[in-house]
């Protein structure tokens, strides 16, 4: 199940102008690029930011999120007609072929389930072609990212055209290793509204990811450092190997 944050209408509508800076895409773009990818599958595609991107630059691609609402968001964007959307994900997808298949964002420490984490790696090497590559990110568990999803941190106020300001603050209300679970909540002051969306995240070392990547078919080429979050991400570079796999 989507979280309310993607799959709650209002909040989906708001999830873009709450995080407008997207500048953490810019380094898969750029992979997309040296990939010499034309097709890809982007897994957990939320609002279509990335998919969009990349279908701006003439690359054909599949957005795929569980989140009806997301995709509703995604559809009404300008180029939204030049992405196939699918709501769903990577665990139950058409025959696919494509170069590359990525999961952006928080998307692989959303899959926090040990079986739904293997399905959906193998469902993304079966989408690939052979020598076709995914590229998705984890946080290092060493960097104690939660410790910062606070009141006190995150606390801001945005103005929405259209909507009005909206207060919005995360905090941590469980850590159960290797899980933590938190909670945005929105304050709408056109009515007064008051939302919540529950998230949880797994942390995995990179040796686990590693070990993961290799047991559903793929072949490891590069474990590379996030840009913009130096020191506090590694971005898995995984191979489907030409022959061998089935």
């Amino acid at each position: 199940m989507a979280d309310e944050c993607f799959g709650h209408p209002r909040l989906a509508e708001i999830y873009d102008p709450l995080d407008p800076d997207r500048g953490d895409l810019d380094a898969y773009v750029r992979m997309a690029e040296e990939f010499g990818a034309r097709r890809v599958l982007d897994i957990g595609c939320g609002t279509g930011v990335f998919a969009l991107l990349l279908a701006g630059r003439g690359a054909e691609v599949v957005g795929v999120d569980p989140a009806e609402a997301s995709l509703r968001v995604a559809r009404s964007k300008p180029g939204g007609e030049r992405v196939r959307w699918i709501r769903g994900d990577a665990t139950a997808l058409p025959p696919l072929r494509v170069d590359l298949a990525t999961m952006t964002a928080n998307v692989a420490q959303e899959i926090v389930g040990a079986k739904d984490w293997q399905q959906t790696l193998r469902g993304a090497c079966a989408a690939l072609r052979p020598g076709g590559r995914l590229v998705c990110e984890t946080r290092d568990p060493a960097g104690r990212a939660w410790e910062e999803w606070n009141r006190a941190d995150s606390y801001r106020v945005t103005e929405i055209p259209g909507v009005g300001a909206v207060e919005s603050w995360v905090g941590v209300t469980e850590v159960r290793w290797p899980l933590v679970t938190f909670r945005w909540t929105y304050a709408f002051a056109a009515d007064g509204q008051v939302l919540t969306s529950d998230s949880t995240l797994r942390f995995r070392e990179r040796r686990e990811v590693e070990a993961d990547l290799v047991a559903q078919g793929f072949v490891v080429d590069d474990v590379r450092d996030a840009p913009d979050r130096p020191g506090r991400e590694f971005v898995f570079v995984a191979r489907r190997p030409e022959t061998g796999w089935a």
